[in-house]
């Protein structure tokens, strides 16, 4: 294959190589981009290829024919608007599993795992059923990640976007686990879904970022990702105001709550579960507290 230059003579088509040192100094001139633009690059080369790491690797010479070279550059050029990778490719990792994604859900993020690895620890030792409920599940990380570890489970994923609960549910039989998830449109838990014995555990990640810090926000995540998922209120602290006292009705006596929660929250967080046994918080790995758990 060749491609012409400006001159109109024929070149040689551009390598694998060449094709991601290029996109790389292209997505360096980003201020916002500039840290990761190699890893970006060579993450969207494999993508609009179709291929491994490991066949990029072993053939770094291999000259991509045009419409591949035209696939990495529309990617390339989506990512200088600051387009999150995860809606480019459509895809992101989370906690051992892949799920899909589109701009109606949050993106997953590693340090949410923690949520997870909370409940998956509070239980583990539990042979019985199990009723949990994942409250604004978005992309429905969370509740397969619970379900595919807790086999005993029964898990109600709820979300106030059909949009959202959609891509959940493809998730979901993606992984196999769809009939042991039931998906309910609802704001928080204003539905009626009470099991008659009450939830053992309540399990959110809720928008808990500030109107106030909006400017300050990276363009891929201020412009890209679903508002109703990120904000709540001024402070960050209107989603929690209503969902704590809702999950106190809903738990069964000595059921938990795990929340992830925002940075400098912690105080605030802990006024609100005042009523609350138990509390404790979690820190993530730059030992920010991340995740509060509590119990009815």
């Amino acid at each position: 294959m060749s491609r012409s230059s400006l001159e109109g003579t024929a070149t040689p088509a551009m390598t694998l190589r060449e094709a991601a040192v290029e996109a790389a100094a292209r997505l360096s001139g980003d201020s916002y981009l500039r840290a990761d633009a190699r890893r970006d690059a060579e993450h969207l080369l494999l993508h609009a290829l179709g291929i491994t790491r490991a066949q990029f690797l072993a053939n770094p010479a291999r000259p991509l024919e045009t419409k591949e070279e035209s696939l990495f550059r529309q990617s390339i050029d989506r990512r200088l608007k600051h387009e999150p990778i995860q809606y480019i490719t459509g895809l992101q990792e989370f906690y051992g599993l892949t799920f899909r994604v589109t701009p109606a859900v949050l993106i997953p993020r590693p340090e949410t795992e923690l949520l997870v690895e909370a409940v998956l620890a509070r239980f583990k030792a539990h042979t019985g059923p199990l009723r949990i409920a994942d409250i604004g599940t978005g992309s429905g990380a969370i509740a397969i990640a619970l379900a595919r570890h807790l086999p005993h489970a029964e898990i109600t994923a709820l979300d106030l976007s059909p949009q959202a609960l959609a891509v959940a549910e493809s998730n979901a039989r993606e992984h196999s686990l769809a009939h042991r998830i039931r998906f309910v449109e609802s704001d928080l838990l204003a539905q009626p879904i009470t099991h008659h014995q009450g939830f053992d555990a309540i399990v959110s990640n809720p928008p808990y970022v500030a109107l106030t810090d909006l400017p300050e926000l990276h363009p891929q995540v201020r412009d890209y990702e679903p508002a109703m998922a990120l904000f709540a209120g001024a402070t960050g602290l209107d989603v929690y105001r209503r969902l704590i006292p809702q999950a106190h009705e809903v738990l069964r006596p000595g059921g938990l709550l795990a929340l992830e929660i925002g940075h400098h929250q912690r105080e605030s967080i802990a006024a609100l579960l005042a009523a609350w046994s138990a509390v404790t918080f979690l820190n993530d790995l730059q030992q920010i507290p991340r995740v509060t758990l509590a119990e009815k």
